[in-house]
């Protein structure tokens, strides 16, 4: 295995599969044309042509806009088209958070191959011995990857939270590290990347940070998301990466990140470029 396994798999996407999905003259995403023929079917606000499946909004404020299109949510449920609602909002935007026209819920945010944009801490510790990180082992009821390696806390990025209050509460809720430490978390950039699903195309930006931890700070989990806590050395957590299964799959890339930062991968590694480029290119436009 190499470390760039773990990057080709999170990647794995074809746009030619899909048409583009607009809100109003907007591209913000992409369909499955199967999905989008469906979901003309079900709710006459859709349409279908040569532009893509569009959603012809009534206008009015974003909060007006989202909620008559939550309504079209509860109706493509309800038919069976999309299978499930969460109740976290994500934001249908062409680029940033800060553009967006339209709130989308987070369980159907892939059928409509909306952006979407969570936050990953990488904790670590500094030791005579040698750098140590903290890794959390996921619960074995969690619906995605039960029972693997995950980063130090980690959590999808709702509209209606800034990014400082998202890092506080996932940070606690997730590893019980208090606000006075987790506000201390370093952002040191984002990554990207896009991936096929069954229900449509993924294109995730996971904003990162550091966190460096007392030596004598335990994480302890309090939301039920994670069985344990390990603290590693740095060496194992890299063989763990590029020769084992064992991380949820896109916490690898925040962990080859890191590990490129900190300079445990260096530029002789085999496919080293590719790596720097692939974890921080540009999402294909809509």
């Amino acid at each position: 295995m190499a470390f760039m396994d773990p990057v080709r798999a999170c990647n794995q996407h074809d746009p030619q599969r899909y048409v583009p999905f607009r809100v109003d003259a907007v591209a913000v995403g992409r369909v499955y044309p199967e999905f989008a023929r469906q979901a003309v079917d079900c709710c006459g606000e859709f349409s279908l042509g040569d532009a893509g499946l569009t959603y012809k909004t009534t206008g009015g404020s974003l909060e007006q806009r989202s909620t008559e299109f939550a309504g079209l949510l509860r109706k493509l449920l309800k038919q069976g088209l999309i299978s499930h609602l969460h109740g976290e909002q994500y934001v249908a935007t062409p680029a940033g958070r800060e553009q967006g026209i339209l709130l989308v819920d987070r369980a159907a945010a892939p059928y409509f191959g909306i952006r979407a944009f969570g936050q990953h801490i990488n904790g670590f510790v500094k030791t005579p011995e040698g750098l140590l990180m903290w890794v959390g082992r996921r619960s074995a009821d969690r619906k995605h990857f039960p029972g693997h390696l995950d980063n130090l806390a980690a959590g999808g990025l709702p509209y209606d939270i800034s990014l400082e209050d998202n890092l506080k509460k996932e940070c606690w809720e997730e590893a019980s590290i208090p606000a006075e430490l987790a506000v201390q978390a370093v952002p040191v950039g984002a990554i990207t990347y896009c991936t096929d699903t069954g229900k449509g195309c993924k294109p995730d930006t996971l904003y990162c940070y550091d966190i460096e931890l007392p030596e004598d700070f335990v994480p302890i989990c309090s939301d039920g998301e994670v069985d344990e806590f390990l603290l590693l050395p740095i060496r194992r957590v890299i063989e763990l990466v590029r020769d084992s299964k064992e991380f949820k799959l896109n916490c690898n890339l925040v962990i080859i990140d890191f590990l490129i930062r900190h300079g445990y991968i260096k530029p002789d590694e085999p496919d080293y470029l590719d790596l720097v480029g692939t974890l921080h290119r540009p999402l294909t436009p809509f």
